[in-house]
């Protein structure tokens, strides 16, 4: 079985790219403790995967896996994007990040979004990328108890429910992440 380190602090992510990685012979490892994560300072979300995968290579030496993921919303022209994780400011949490963007939008007359995944694999020498969407709209107030980020307020309405209300099986299957992993393990599975 192939090892990748996953550069993230994120559980849910760590868990999620987990449990899709393994029928592909991956194992997805988590990022040491003592590796810092860099300052996302790219303008998009592959540049600022593709920074974190660069760094956290350059700190374990072995190939890093890196997302950069977030939620679009059509009436905040789609904010709060690359900044989804710290749209609500330092030391911004789950909560505080949803009540912003349902503060946001009290007036909106659409709440068309969608959420958006970078991954990008480095391991010294090459570079694979995939990218994944998932469409749905923001809920008026969160709705369900699994999943992380803005899962409660997402809701999927061919599913007819918010992503937060999904099985982790469901979810994979169906998200921006699940989908470029997918193709992102399939890339790599006979090349690396």
């Amino acid at each position: 079985m192939r090892e990748i380190v996953l550069a993230t602090r994120n559980q849910g992510k760590l868990r999620e790219m987990a449990e899709i990685a393994e029928p592909y012979g991956i194992r997805i490892l988590a990022l040491p403790d003592d590796v810092e994560m860099p300052e996302e300072t790219g303008r998009t979300f592959l540049d600022n995967a593709r920074l974190k995968a660069v760094h956290g290579h350059r700190m374990t030496n072995m190939p890093v896996l890196a997302d950069d993921s977030g939620i679009e919303v059509d009436a905040l022209r789609g904010a709060p994007g690359i900044y989804s994780a710290r749209f609500s400011g330092p030391g911004a949490t789950d909560v505080r990040n949803n009540e912003l963007l349902l503060q946001r939008l009290r007036h909106a007359t659409t709440r068309q979004a969608r959420y958006r995944a970078a991954l990008v694999l480095w391991d010294g020498e090459r570079e694979w990328s995939a990218m994944g969407t998932w469409e749905g709209e923001i809920l008026e107030s969160p709705r369900g108890k699994g999943g992380f980020g803005y899962d409660p307020l997402f809701y999927v309405p061919e599913l007819g429910c918010s992503a937060a209300e999904l099985s982790p099986e469901d979810k994979s299957r169906h998200s921006h992440r699940g989908k470029a992993m997918r193709m992102l393990c399939s890339l790599i599975a006979e090349r690396l």
